[in-house]
């Protein structure tokens, strides 16, 4: 039983004293009984720890995870230029608010949980076990607070409004308030290492996603061995790759697997389940979707050839590089096109002389074929097929371009909200068929937060930082094998030339691993990466020939230590506000 379930099962044990509604975002004992009540009983003071874990549904914490790939390599928006991507962010910005506030709510309610657990009824087995759970959360959050902000009060006590005047804690003094709280939630026997798959408990903190997270804090502290030890203990614990597929690693299924250390729980009830499928896939997927998130057409072209070697558009098309990105488009054609759509072709700038009427979707299909197969488990490509639904009935889709709306009949294009234009499409966590899913709002799939290849990569990193880099290519080759990719140092192409060359290598594989799980963007911002890896000349939303939508543009170095929000300030004099930004 997931963890989510206990909720519902909590909530309707107390519905009589609260009002309880069916909606996680809104379940919370924080909304209906005071604080001073919450703790009375075992079932309210479980119910205040849960409402913890509700959190997690929240938007800015786990909710919207692929909002935050859009502010790094791997995805764009199609009809927001965010402010944070186009260089005109301000303090006043609601994506600084909304992280800030949602964040601090739940350090709120950790703080309420650590306070008065010990007042609860409890064994002194779950006393135990709760207390650590709920210090692992409060070191969740702030982790979260302070990979953005650089710097944040620490409040480690529950705190009214009007006290919330504290200014701001250095970097080092969160991180370390980080470590200790993950420390001590390791140091409680009562906590598991691990739960099994179908476990009541399943979804709770347990020791391998605090030695996880507590790894991780310490890699933006540089405490390359802490950090290194930290991600060999997981292992211990029981946690690894999934040896299967890489795309049913998404999968109901396998939401449980040995790969799964830290997840937000989902269940395919309103307001229990993540809308990624609604948010990712097209009106071809089940409940008619939208494609609000993209796959980055540059991010799609770094993907490796399947034996390693850089994609290079040239290698495979003789000259596409050097082609004005309007006139590539005829590459992407389908075949046997009208006289109409081939007059309309070149009059948007097609190069048609290169046009193959009987040949031309083979052609660019080699183009995808022969890549690390991430891509393909990642990225619906040019005439690749996705297995999508309209109403209940089940249908097999092909990306073609242009659109000829055959949606219900053959040749049955995949239609999407882009009609109109040709982009890159997630597959990743995006429904097949009619019956996987029981709404696109509410998926039943859980999302990861930390897996185990994270765990791998991570130590692989820093391995390399300490110069063990042989051994760096151990763990990435781990994660390489269960992907299909060819390994490190077994041909020209993959072959590991020195520690810089390495860092580089680690920092791809991490790219391509995670593509649309909300990691990225984290990575670059510890990296300080974004300006090169996001910022580029020419980066922005692209067509998959490369005509640009809307242009990327870096607001500066302060990018890399987010504002204040101005509205915060406002209430805290004390709050300072981070170089580089303007009230």
């Amino acid at each position: 039983m997931k963890l989510v379930k206990n909720i519902l099962l909590l909530c309707a044990s107390v519905s009589v004293l609260t009002g309880c509604r069916g909606d996680l975002m809104d379940l919370s004992p924080y909304d209906s009984i005071a604080s001073g009540n919450m703790w009375t009983t075992e079932n309210l003071a479980d119910m205040g720890v849960v409402g913890i874990y509700s959190m997690l549904q929240y938007s800015n914490v786990a909710a919207d995870l692929y909002k935050f790939d859009c502010y790094g390599v791997s995805a764009d928006c199609r009809d927001r230029d965010y402010a944070l991507t186009i260089g005109s962010v301000t303090t006043g910005d609601g994506q600084f608010s909304g992280y800030w506030r949602t964040n601090y709510e739940g350090v709120s309610r950790t703080n309420d949980a650590i306070k008065n657990l010990p007042n609860a009824p409890l064994s002194e087995a779950k006393l135990a076990r709760l207390m650590a759970e709920a210090k692992f959360m409060r070191g969740f959050f702030y982790y979260r607070l302070n990979s953005m902000f650089k710097g944040v009060p620490l409040y480690l006590e529950p705190a009214e409004l009007d006290e919330l005047v504290k200014g701001r804690d250095t970097e080092e003094a969160v991180w370390n308030q980080v470590i200790t709280d993950l420390t001590d939630a390791i140091n409680t026997s009562e906590l598991p290492d691990k739960y099994a798959k179908g476990d009541a408990s399943y979804g709770r903190a347990t020791k391998g996603a605090a030695y996880a997270l507590r790894g991780k804090a310490y890699m933006w502290m540089n405490e390359w061995a802490k950090a290194e030890a930290d991600f060999r203990k997981v292992g211990e614990l029981g946690y690894g790759l999934f040896q299967g597929d890489y795309k049913q690693m998404f999968k109901e299924a396998n939401e449980q697997s040995d790969e799964m250390i830290f997840s937000m729980q989902c269940v395919g009830e309103s307001g229990y389940g993540n809308d990624f499928s609604f948010r990712y896939g097209t009106r071809s997927s089940f409940g008619s979707c939208w494609n609000t998130y993209l796959v980055n057409t540059d991010f799609v072209e770094s993907y490796e050839c399947a034996d390693g070697k850089p994609f290079n558009w040239n290698d495979f098309i003789p000259g596409y590089n050097e082609m004005d990105p309007a006139k590539r488009a005829v590459y992407f054609l389908r075949d046997g096109l009208t006289e109409d759509e081939i007059a309309k072709m070149a009059d948007d700038g097609a190069d048609m002389s290169k046009y193959l009427p009987t040949g031309n979707e083979a052609r660019i299909l080699s183009v995808y074929a022969s890549r690390d197969p991430r891509l393909t488990a990642t990225v619906i490509t040019p005439y690749s097929q996705y297995f999508g639904a309209n109403g209940a009935t089940d249908y097999t889709y092909t990306l073609r371009w242009p659109y000829r709306g055959y949606d219900t009949a053959d040749p049955f294009d995949l239609k999407t909200d882009t009609n109109n234009r040709f982009y890159y499409l997630f597959r990743k966590f995006v429904a097949e068929g009619a019956n996987e899913i029981p709404n696109r709002t509410y998926s039943p799939i859980d999302i990861p937060i930390i897996r185990y290849a994270d765990v791998a990569l991570s130590l692989a990193e820093c391995l390399n930082e300490q110069g063990k880099t042989d051994e760096a290519v151990e763990w990435v080759n781990k994660v390489r094998a269960r992907a299909g990719a060819a390994l490190l140092n077994s041909n020209t192409y993959t072959q590991v030339t020195g520690q810089d060359n390495m860092r580089e290598r680690i920092r791809n594989e991490r790219r391509w691993e995670f593509a649309g799980e909300g990691v990225n963007f984290f990575d670059e911002m510890r990296w300080k990466t974004l300006h090169e890896s996001k910022y580029f000349s020419g980066a922005g939303l692209k067509q998959i020939w490369g005509t640009i939508q809307y242009t990327y543009t870096w607001g500066g170095d302060n990018l890399y230590k987010w504002a204040i929000p101005k509205s915060e300030i406002q209430m805290n004099e004390n709050l300072k506000q981070n170089d580089g930004w303007i009230d």
